[in-house]
């Protein structure tokens, strides 16, 4: 049989049992017990302290939740649909276990304020969770890149070989990726860690509640300043979706590389048996299943920012049901952002690095194309003129099918007289790579320079 409702006073007939399904959160939001609990230790803590509810109450109620958050965590606690959410859940199990004491939980506050306090504090937490996961990220790249610090690989424009860079260099890129998104949770993090309980309903309370003290005990600097507001804002859980997104479009791009280099036609990196699989019918194939399901979770984290944006696009002031549609997608990127980190972090530790054939595509492709410009342009010649003297050569090589490297003195000065046999030392691979020495280049001492920053955490 149904329990009853907590708020039925005013209901002369029990809810459709189809209603109640629908209607009901429990389902997803029963992983908010924890926070639920916390948030109603402190707001029992502060009735007490102000008078409002009796200390051997207050007493009654802080023991009946700790023993029901064992509960819940053993396993033991049956939550029941018909009692809608975690908050009715919590409070009716209560009242059932020390009585009166138990009704007196939620004066001075309703479950709009109740629920909007219980998902901050659970997103608080998830984004220090997620943050330690970006750490251990940036850790495995960061060994990736002092393991390899003297790989040489082309970098690519359009997927088209470019220049030749470090390895170490194109690892510390996505390190500067994961570092900002870094810093958009932490920044995320200052508008999730306002306390909104005191709003009640929409209007505030007639209590004379203590929001400050209450904010203390969970640890947020601040209150939330209007009582409207502070039962209709979502913007926090869109920053955090919205941060996470980006995240995960950082991880996709990564995806996308890791999946083209382990192909056999580039070979540049071998991803661990661990995080691949194999096909059923050819058994020669290993597959990167992990980065492929990353790059298509991707895609999943958008649609949940798109879903509660849309949820959120037409709401009037103040709570309204709609936003019970909040938690799925929330959870859902936190799950899929989590899972994608620590996989990641992984997986790219394990990663090995075909040194030999990276080095070799990088002389391809005439890469160092740019450094006979910028030899020329040494030598006097305006740039513009020096760029249409190399392709000149290029074209020249492209004809005779030869590398810059084999042309002759003679053959290079059919083109400009200002080439000298310095140039035959000015465009290896290591020359090119340890030339671009400004901040952010790729000469290998600027490298070094970079993982030791980024080490120290600047």
């Amino acid at each position: 049989m149904a329990q009853e409702k907590l708020w039925g006073g005013r209901f002369s007939q029990p809810t459709d049992k189809f209603v109640e399904e629908f209607t009901a959160s429990i389902q997803f939001d029963k992983r908010l017990y924890s926070q639920d609990i916390r948030g109603s230790i402190a707001h029992a803590e502060m009735l007490g302290r102000q008078g409002i509810i009796s200390a051997a109450d207050v007493e009654a109620i802080v023991g009946g939740l700790r023993e029901i958050l064992d509960q819940i965590e053993q396993g033991t606690f049956d939550f029941s649909v018909s009692l809608e959410d975690i908050h009715m859940n919590i409070e009716a199990r209560l009242s059932e276990k020390i009585g009166e004491a138990g009704k007196r939980l939620h004066t001075g506050r309703s479950r709009n304020d109740q629920v909007a306090l219980d998902i901050r504090l659970y997103l608080r937490d998830e984004i220090a969770e997620i943050t330690s996961y970006l750490d251990l990220l940036v850790d495995s790249l960061l060994f990736q890149a002092e393991k390899n610090i003297n790989v040489m690989m082309p970098g690519f424009t359009h997927l088209q070989t470019a220049q030749p860079i470090l390895f170490a260099h194109h690892m510390l890129a996505y390190v500067e990726m994961f570092k900002r998104d870094k810093g958009r949770m932490e920044d995320c993090l200052k508008r999730v860690n306002v306390l909104p309980l005191g709003a009640g309903a929409l209007a505030g309370t007639t209590f004379p509640i203590d929001r400050e003290f209450v904010a203390d005990r969970l640890g947020f600097p601040e209150v939330t300043r209007n009582s409207l507001d502070s039962v209709s804002d979502r913007d926090f859980a869109l920053e955090f979706i919205s941060a996470a997104s980006i995240l995960m479009m950082h991880l996709s791009r990564f995806s996308e590389e890791l999946i083209l280099w382990s192909t056999s036609e580039f070979r540049f990196v071998e991803l661990s048996d661990s995080f691949c699989t194999g096909s059923s019918i050819m058994p020669q194939k290993k597959n990167p299943d992990v980065p492929e399901l990353v790059r298509g979770k991707t895609g999943r984290v958008y649609g949940n920012l798109m879903a509660l944006l849309t949820v959120m696009k037409s709401l009037p002031l103040a709570y309204n049901k709609d936003m019970q549609e909040d938690k799925e997608p929330l959870f859902d990127t936190i799950d899929t952002v989590k899972g994608s980190l620590k996989i990641f972090a992984d997986m790219i530790r394990e990663m090995r690095v075909n040194a030999d054939r990276m080095l070799q595509a990088a002389g391809g492709g005439f890469s160092t194309a740019t450094d006979v410009a910028d030899y020329l342009v040494r030598k006097g010649v305006p740039f513009r003129d020096a760029h249409e003297v190399v392709g000149k050569v290029v074209r020249y090589c492209i004809d005779e099918d030869m590398t810059l490297e084999e042309l002759s003195l003679a053959e290079w000065q059919l083109f400009s007289m200002q080439i000298q046999e310095d140039i035959f030392a000015a465009i290896t691979l290591e020359a090119s790579v340890n030339a671009r020495s400004a901040t952010g280049g790729t000469a290998l001492e600027r490298v070094r320079q970079e993982i030791e920053r980024a080490r120290s955490g600047k």
